[in-house]
């Protein structure tokens, strides 16, 4: 007689962790070349693990993957944790945490005073999914029934003027900056290196306004780009406009290059930018960042604007190490290129 099962026992998933609750994660739209799934979340607050020397020990990410498919984006080896490995995906396949304010409310109370928390930085808090499903919101009402806590959020979007009502009432009784990343003011520049994010002057105009209703906003010009967004005239006319719009802060560092991101960037490069792919191929073969040389050349550049146009910071929290370390460059003075 057969000692098989009538019915076939299902097999025992193979993924784990962030994996697993990815791939049970229902659909939730599809548009524009994007899926958007739901995924169950089992804590909001993440602690920053970086020998980078970041200004902050916690990360919140509403989402995961981010629809504004910038072409240099550090961040798409985040997929790779959901067993996801190609590049693209990251911009195709949104995902949206669930519980975000029940999970925050819990997890602050591992917040130690003095420690920073970064809305934002491995996807965009305020991208298209926003609009609909308003998790950065409803994490920003929680941060409204909370005091003392010190909150810095990243975007590419002018989404954020939505919530300035929200953003001031957090701002009363926390401390809170913004950052609104912007690379180049070539609109025909930025359609290709960014290409779904809003144009460049409209996230100026948002740091207007943001400027205007009292609320401590700066620019961030990262990733500086070699070759392609590092020229004094270029990062000038990002630091004037800054300045124009009431910017309190600006700061840029060099390309942060991932193999991940490389396999997005380079062909990229060899489209649009072809003389500069063996450069940027033999540079980063075998490492994801530049030179220190580069970086204090840049962050020289950067200071000696900052001075010409009276913005005083490179971040809220005062000027940072970079630029007390280095002397103030010459505007002439032409980067090489790396």
């Amino acid at each position: 007689m057969s000692t098989l099962p009538l019915f076939a026992l299902p097999e025992k998933s193979p993924l784990v962790g962030i994996a697993r609750l990815a791939s049970e994660g229902e659909s939730l739209l599809e548009g524009h070349n994007v899926e958007y799934f739901t995924l169950p979340a089992k804590s909001l607050l993440n602690r920053c693990i970086s020998d980078r020397g970041m200004p902050f020990t916690w990360t919140i990410n509403p989402y995961r993957g981010c629809e504004f498919g910038c072409q240099y984006c550090y961040a798409r080896y985040t997929h790779e944790f959901m067993e996801l490995r190609d590049g693209r995906e990251f911009e195709q396949k949104i995902y949206v945490k669930q519980h975000t304010s029940d999970l925050l409310r819990r997890d602050l109370k591992k917040v130690k005073s003095g420690e920073g928390i970064a809305l934002g930085t491995a996807t965009d808090p305020y991208q298209p999914a926003e609009r609909r499903y308003q998790i950065t919101r409803g994490i920003l009402e929680e941060f409204a029934r909370h005091r003392g806590f010190e909150l810095g959020i990243v975007t590419k979007s002018n989404l954020i003027v939505r919530d300035v009502d929200l953003l001031r009432e957090v701002s009363r009784n926390n401390t809170l900056s913004i950052h609104i990343t912007i690379t180049t003011l070539d609109t025909e520049l930025a359609r290709i290196l960014e290409s779904r994010a809003p144009r460049p002057d409209l996230r100026m105009d948002a740091v207007r306004q943001l400027s205007q209703a009292g609320i401590s906003v700066g620019v961030s010009c990262s990733p500086v780009l070699p070759g392609i967004t590092d020229s004094p005239a270029s990062l000038e006319a990002v630091v004037q406009a800054a300045a124009a719009a009431g910017a309190r802060h600006i700061f840029g560092g060099p390309l942060f290059l991932k193999p991940c991101s490389a396999a997005v960037f380079l062909p990229f490069l060899a489209q649009h930018f072809p003389d500069l792919v063996e450069n940027y191929r033999a540079r980063y073969q075998e490492r994801s960042f530049l030179p220190a040389s580069y970086g204090k050349r840049i962050a020289q550049l950067i200071a000696s604007l900052r001075q010409k146009y009276g913005i005083k910071r490179a971040d809220p929290r005062g000027t940072s190490a970079l630029a007390n370390q280095w002397p103030v460059q010459s505007l002439d003075q032409q980067l090489p290129l790396f």
